[in-house]
């Protein structure tokens, strides 16, 4: 038997820069309102979301991306050539090949980095940050960019009174690089397939592509649907709450450290109701800094935590060195938490 080389990678791995980017167009919810039968104050105590961002056509998701990757290799102090490795999390890419990463890759200035997309909805930050860890551990890149981005705008149905004042669009990034001492927990992640109808694309494309007007849902004028994003609000939130808890904590304990120690909390920016749930059921410190960037950006699903994290590095609100929870759940249904220092 052949005896092969062991791997000569760094010993742990960390996060060094984050860059986000929030498209110009700020859409409150009296835009929402138009076609829905619902209030503002209605939206505000169902969701804490008070506005959200909307990309044009200039804001591709490749677009997005490159600015905000940018701003995260820029903060991480290296350049775009030591990148090895681009991992996109994104369900709004709507080219089903090739992968969006590739052009990324190509227009930030990589040497020919390795480059792939991964489909983990609202958990997509989190499965891209473990994938850039092991290859950071491994030896296959020195330095990998992880970004979660979505124009979930393309996939709302504004007539939808239960979805079409959740979504926004953005994109988050971050470096993750070598380390000698752990500043990435192990993860906790999973699915739960037999809950994959909760939250589910309303017509699959080959149906929506046959286009047969009888079968597919129409909008008030007649015309047929364009697919979207739809889930059961109520299963959706009671798992969360009550489910979502549970692996953070376990989160927190696979990292050896407790909520006392904690300086941050960052989860997915889904609802604001589900994140005051959850510091109740972690029963977290008043020390500790919740992220509730789901007020301004709304739901962006894979790019929420890092969005949520740059905003909180901008503003003061985190410091670098702080150490930080991150969990992100969702469609699936996946979810997926660790615990990190924020660069």
């Amino acid at each position: 038997m052949a005896k092969l080389k062991p791997s000569k990678g760094a010993p742990y791995a960390r996060i060094l820069g984050v860059g986000g980017y929030r498209p110009t167009r700020v859409v409150p919810n009296e835009v929402i309102l138009e076609k829905i039968d619902s209030s503002d104050e209605w939206i505000r105590s169902r969701s804490g979301i008070e506005t959200r961002h909307w990309a044009n056509d200039e804001e591709t998701v490749a677009a997005m991306s490159i600015e905000a990757s940018g701003k995260a290799i820029a903060d991480a102090g290296i350049s775009a050539e030591q990148i090895g490795g681009v991992i996109v999390s994104t369900v709004s890419h709507f080219k089903q090949t090739p992968a969006v990463a590739t052009e990324i890759a190509d227009k930030l200035g990589t040497n020919k980095a390795a480059a792939f997309d991964i489909s983990a909805g609202c958990a997509g930050f989190g499965y891209g940050l473990t994938l850039a860890k092991g290859m950071i551990v491994e030896g296959s890149a020195e330095y990998v960019l992880v970004i979660g981005v979505e124009r979930l705008s393309d996939l709302t149905d504004l007539e939808d009174r239960a979805t079409a004042f959740l979504f926004g669009d953005g994109a988050g990034a971050v470096v993750v690089g070598p380390s000698q001492e752990p500043h990435i927990g192990p993860t906790v992640w999973g699915s739960e397939g037999d809950k994959s109808e909760t939250i589910k694309q309303t017509v699959p494309w080959n149906e929506f592509r046959i286009g047969n007007v009888a079968e597919l849902p129409l909008d008030s004028e007649g015309n047929v649907k364009f697919p979207a994003i739809t889930q059961e609000g109520q299963a959706v939130f009671r798992w969360a709450v009550f489910e979502m808890a549970k692996v953070a904590q376990q989160a927190l304990d696979a990292a050896g450290i407790t909520s006392d120690e904690l300086d941050v909390f960052i989860p997915h920016q889904a609802n604001e109701r589900i994140i005051d749930s959850m510091v109740k059921t972690l029963k977290l410190p008043e020390h500790v800094t919740v992220a509730r960037d789901v007020r301004t950006t709304g739901n962006t699903s894979a790019a929420s935590i890092p969005l949520a994290m740059e905003r909180l590095l901008a503003t003061g609100e985190a410091k670098s060195g702080d150490t930080a929870l991150v969990i992100g759940f969702g469609a699936g249904l996946v979810y997926a938490a660790t615990v990190v220092t924020l660069p």
